[in-house]
């Protein structure tokens, strides 16, 4: 039996001191700052906005030698994985993954029964990067192991928390002012799917790993989307494939929920450069792409974050002139010219009726970008509204690659 997940606790971030990750997510993302823990070689910062949280590991003083792992197309896709990262006592929670540029590299679950999950992994062939250990103080105890992904970098940490009442961990203690006044502009509730970019060929292997240790199940993107090659949108300057997983629910799409959905990129063969396979060289092999989080308004989050400094990438050009665009966004209850001012993206999911049934009976989501947030530009955060659409738009997944090539192309 397969180790079984409660929900997702937070993602964390290895970077190195300085970067100004966590100015950027408390001043510019409207992050809230709510514990930390801070020892003579390391500072780990957790911060909040709404269910999301995000843990910031960083390395104080001179780092360690960083593993520097260039990404070989030529090679077996799972073959290339970075060395194993290492547990220290500077970082709780986590191993160090060593990589030698900033990463998103590990994805945070709470379990019911850590042993038990931890020999479940075991007898399935899943080796654990950290056994079992129990962390202690005045709130209460946690106990975590930690469990390394075969995807890239990526490591999974698995903690029960359910004797724990103080402000996050063990360990950490309770930092920055809770937030008071008026709602949030800004206001996202959690997290709806955190996209990893594969090498070329791995998604069955990955699938299967997910499947095998933890129970994952396919999840439809799109219903046009092939059963054995997932969704793939050819096209010019397009060539991509998306394949998404889920734990503990059915593969279907159905309403969406507050479970956070797993989607697998890969590059299609095609001519020119491709943003999935730029970021493999730039990150050193598979990881953490982009994150999105998930607004109940778009509209105004959008609005709130480029007013605090947050920069989203363009839309094509021609997006909102083309045939039927702006009767879709009005059959949606929207304004065209709205969306457009923010660079916003709309895509139905091809139920619910079609341009002429009225907004409440149509499925349909908006989604932007945002520019990348780590100097590679190897990460990035997503804004996604869903109103009845728990897949993806093809529509959308099109202009949202265009709207990041475009930015890379530019930076070259």
């Amino acid at each position: 039996m397969a180790a079984s997940l409660s929900r997702l606790s937070h993602i964390a971030f290895h970077v190195p001191a300085g970067t100004g990750l966590v100015s950027d997510l408390v001043g510019k993302f409207r992050f809230h700052l709510f514990a930390e823990r801070v020892t003579a070689g390391a500072r780990q910062l957790a911060l909040r906005k709404g269910a999301a949280v995000f843990l910031v590991n960083e390395r104080l003083g001179e780092p360690p030698p960083a593993h520097t792992f260039p990404f070989d197309p030529t090679r077996p896709a799972l073959a290339q994985q970075p060395p194993l990262g290492h547990s220290d006592k500077e970082f709780l929670y986590d191993v160090n993954p060593s990589h030698p540029v900033s990463t998103a590299s590990n994805v945070c679950f709470e379990v019911q029964d850590v042993p038990s999950v931890s020999r479940r992994l075991q007898e399935r062939g899943c080796p654990l990067a950290i056994p079992p250990t129990d962390v202690t103080d005045d709130g209460g105890s946690v106990t975590y192991c930690v469990v390394r992904s075969v995807v890239g970098n990526i490591s999974h940490t698995l903690l029960d928390r359910s004797r724990y009442r103080g402000a996050f961990l063990p360990g950490f203690r309770a930092a920055g002012d809770v937030p008071e006044g008026p709602r949030d502009p800004a206001e996202a509730t959690h997290f709806d799917h955190i996209t990893y970019a594969c090498p070329r060929g791995s998604t069955r292997a990955v699938l299967d790993w997910y499947q095998h240790c933890f129970g994952f199940q396919r999840f439809i993107v799109n219903r046009q989307e092939d059963a054995a090659e997932g969704y793939r949108i050819r096209g010019r300057g397009v060539g991509l494939q998306l394949t998404a997983m889920r734990y503990g629910k059915g593969s279907e799409p159905g309403l969406a929920d507050d479970d956070c959905k797993f989607v697998l990129a890969e590059s299609l063969l095609e001519p020119g450069k491709n943003q999935v396979d730029a970021f493999l060289e730039q990150h050193g092999g598979a990881g953490i792409q982009h994150v999105g989080l998930y607004t109940t308004d778009i509209v105004s989050t959008a609005r709130a974050l480029a007013q605090a400094g947050v920069r989203f990438v363009e839309p094509p050009p021609a997006y909102y002139s083309e045939a039927g665009k702006a009767e879709e966004i009005r059959a949606a209850g929207l304004d065209p010219r709205l969306l457009s001012q923010h660079g916003i993206l709309l895509d139905g999911d091809g139920e619910g009726g079609g341009r002429g049934s009225s907004p409440h009976q149509r499925r349909y989501l908006m989604q932007i970008f945002t520019q990348p947030i780590f100097p590679e530009e190897t990460f990035f955060l997503e804004l996604i509204e869903r109103r009845g659409a728990a897949g993806f738009g093809e529509g959308n997944i099109r202009a949202l690659w265009k709207s990041v090539q475009a930015y890379l192309d530019k930076q070259e």
